[in-house]
């Protein structure tokens, strides 16, 4: 009656042999001998190591084991759970793993080993390499993301015995990446779990007030979910349907979603229950549907058929809401026994990994393909970390082509979107489109629904705006690419034209020095692979073109050469070597903002998003007038040339106040202003300034523009505002 989780809470006293035991149950027919093995070797390779928990250290590789068991992996995945740390912090080689459990556990324990030894500018920096390792890995293997999703889970649920800075972090780092990751493998019980947990440690305030508030009302709920799954049990035997029927709250983060979307407190958000029948086959699931339609009101647009239309990550399932007893909203999910396999437990659920490549397909998912094409065409790790993170949340529009197929994108996704998804040629010669039969905009929003046919012209190419109104990662990423190559063209003609006008002076031709090799030397210095990466280097101001000169072995360059070049050099050094050769860290209080490398430079920070201390940042160099400081997500740096980005961090020294806008939408009552104020006047923040509306829809709506020290005191004025019964929401501005 009640709807259970997979339980992957801590087992701190599990043992090899209660392991065991769980993995015959999955695996009868395997031997298990060498899972033994592995343990002995695990437990060898950590003795005397302790977790921050004060537990040997051998307990988290055998809960992280127990969480594929309970994900229902194959042999080869629980045995690199149990060893999935001993390259990375024990000194044991891959060789020394393949040559003892195989060459399939080796690979997997590899992919989930961290890039350790190399030392990177930023932990940022640090963090998207290991990102991008793990993405490469998985393509060849997508066992070791379901290894390092369960490395992760147990990681979250001990996350109390580490620093409140570090579960912030981590907490952070798995919402953006592990929680997209889980959600595009279809592992929603993972998924479900990650996100509490992150709420848990990002937002412990709400978090807990929710619990607080769900737990107050559990045995109103728990009547409720009884009565309504009698009255649907009772209509489905009238139409001689049998069925499972489960009931069972929202989780905490889905909630919260609802709360933050929707700008309501708890009380106003209705749809708080979730039943679940699941039936036989297909047919049944649709009889169900309509059983459910004429024994309760459907609430007219809340109704997604994702079985004649599956998600990316293959989720098949009817949702429907509902009007249930007394008026409450109820949203039903309809599938079968085995849709609800996959929907728990993703690609996991229906591994048949027995052989190398002989998957059903599942080691080729179309979207871990694209992954590996994005790798490719980015220049760096931060950027393909934020390609990826940008593209890898599931759930959209479900758009028509003209034949009738069906393409899956993201919100808010363009005409311009769907042109890339269906072919890369069809997005760069795209001049219009027709959204059901109507010529619209290239910038029009797309609904699910829509017809989408793209016209398309043979001398049209890509533009630099289109990167404005594109949301789809690949779209964007193909039009880079387009405008990269259209840029290293133009860097290659002039980089040979400047190279031929030099040798000139020297009576001599590029083709006359390559017929006789004497390019070899540069090309090797520089580790070029053609001449035409050196015209690149040339025409991009990379190289200077005395460089090459001396090193062609019969071009004797003289003194009085080297005066002739001086000009040139000077006009090929750019504005931002120059800043950075003067350069040192500035470490003065007088400064909120640390640049990385930069001293005595003008700092200021971005109007348009207004960063304070807390947030995530980046500086942009500007010409002229110094570097602005925006934070990671500001809309403003999107189309920023990454060679004018550089790292800034927060100067903890620096105590003074920074102004921030935030914006309260509440009932429209006499005396709100007032009663607003004082609530933010009693946290000791600073108001300087507030604007008041009220809206013909009885709500009022407020701008406070306040001070405060950094993120956290932001949130707390945030908190005492939203408790205030008037209040419908409250956000940054």
């Amino acid at each position: 009656m009640f709807a259970e989780r997979i339980d992957f809470s801590h087992e701190a006293n599990l043992t090899i042999d209660e392991l065991v035991k769980r993995a015959e149950v999955l695996l009868p027919e395997a031997d298990l001998t060498i899972l033994r093995k592995c343990f002995e070797f695990a437990d060898k390779m950590h003795s005397g190591v302790k977790r921050s928990s004060g537990e040997p250290y051998i307990i988290h590789p055998l809960n992280v084991a127990a969480t594929l068991i309970k994900l229902k992996m194959d042999l080869d995945s629980i045995m690199a759970g149990l060893l999935h740390d001993t390259v990375e912090d024990c000194d044991v080689s891959p060789e020394d793993i393949a040559k003892m459990f195989g060459q399939s556990v080796a690979q997997i324990v590899v992919g989930c080993t961290k890039i350790s030894k190399i030392k990177f500018k930023t932990k940022e920096e640090s963090q998207a390499e290991n990102f991008r390792k793990m993405v490469v890995a998985m393509a060849q293997d997508l066992r070791v993301i379901i290894v390092k999703l369960a490395d992760r889970m147990h990681n979250m649920r001990t996350l109390q015995y580490m620093t409140k800075e570090k579960q912030q972090a981590k907490a952070q780092e798995t919402l953006d990446i592990y929680v997209p990751l889980a959600s595009r493998l279809g592992i929603n019980s993972v998924k479900a779990d990650l996100e509490d947990l992150c709420l848990r440690y990002i937002h412990p305030d709400i978090y807990y007030r929710l619990a607080e508030k769900i737990a107050m009302k559990k045995r109103e709920r728990e009547a409720y979910i009884t009565e309504t799954h009698n009255l649907i049990e009772e209509k489905m035997l009238e139409y001689s349907v049998t069925g499972e029927v489960t009931g069972r709250p929202k989780h905490f983060f889905s909630i919260y979603k609802k709360m933050q979307q929707r700008g309501v407190d708890f009380e106003q958000i209705q749809d708080l229950l979730a039943f679940r029948i699941l039936v036989n086959n297909i047919t049944e699931c649709y009889k169900c549907l309509g059983i459910i339609h004429s024994a309760f009101t459907p609430v007219p647009g809340r109704f997604k058929d994702y079985i004649a239309i599956p998600k990316v990550n293959n989720y098949q399932s009817l949702h429907t809401t509902v009007i249930g007893p007394k008026a409450e909203r109820i949203e039903i999910q309809i599938r079968t026994f085995e849709m609800h396999e996959v929907a728990e437990r993703g690609v996991a659920a229906h591994w048949k990994y027995k052989e190398r490549n002989k998957g059903e397909g599942v080691n080729k998912l179309k979207w871990v393909e694209e992954l590996m094409e994005f790798n490719q065409n980015v220049q760096n790790s931060s950027e393909f970390m934020d390609v990826v993170k940008n593209d890898l949340d599931v759930g959209g529009v479900f758009i028509f082509t003209p034949t009738g197929d069906v393409k899956e994108l993201r919100y808010g996704a363009t005409p311009l979107d769907f042109a890339y998804a269906v072919h890369t040629e069809v997005g760069n010669k795209t001049v219009g489109a027709k959204v059901n039969g109507k010529m619209v905009p290239l910038k029009y929003r797309l609904k699910s629904g829509d017809t989408v046919e793209i016209l398309t012209s043979k001398t049209q190419t890509p533009s630099k705006d289109w990167l404005k109104i594109c949301k789809t990662s690949r779209a964007i990423t193909k039009i880079r690419q387009y405008l990269m190559k259209v840029e290293r063209d133009e860097h290659r003609t002039l980089g040979e034209d400047v190279l031929e006008k030099a040798l000139k002076k020297f009576e001599t031709s590029i083709k006359a020095l390559d017929k006789k090799g004497e390019f070899k030397p540069i090309l090797e210095k520089n580790h070029y692979k053609t001449l035409e990466e050196l015209f690149v280097n040339i025409g991009s101001n990379h190289l200077p073109i005395k460089d090459v000169l001396v090193a062609i072995p019969s071009i004797a360059f003289t003194e009085t050469d080297e005066l002739d070049f001086k000009e040139d050099d000077k006009e090929l050094e750019s504005y931002y070597k120059k800043v950075a050769k003067t350069a040192r860290k500035s470490t003065s209080n007088d400064n909120a903002v640390i640049v990385d490398g930069l001293d005595d430079i003008m700092v200021k920070m971005g109007r348009c998003c207004n960063p304070i201390p807390g947030d995530p940042i980046t500086g942009i160099i500007t010409r002229g007038r110094g570097i602005t400081v925006h934070t990671i997500g500001c809309g403003r740096i999107v189309d920023i040339e990454k060679s004018r980005q550089i790292h800034v961090e927060w100067n903890k020294h620096y105590t003074f106040s920074h102004p921030v806008n935030i914006k309260v939408t509440t009932h429209d009552k006499p005396g709100i202003l007032s009663k607003i104020s004082k609530s933010i006047n009693n946290a000791g923040i600073n108001i300087r300034s507030a604007i008041a509306r009220s809206m013909p829809d009885q709500k009022g709506n407020f701008i406070f523009e306040i001070e405060v020290k950094d993120y956290s005191e932001l949130l707390k004025t945030i908190s005492s505002i939203e408790q205030m019964e008037e209040v419908i929401s409250v956000n940054r501005a």
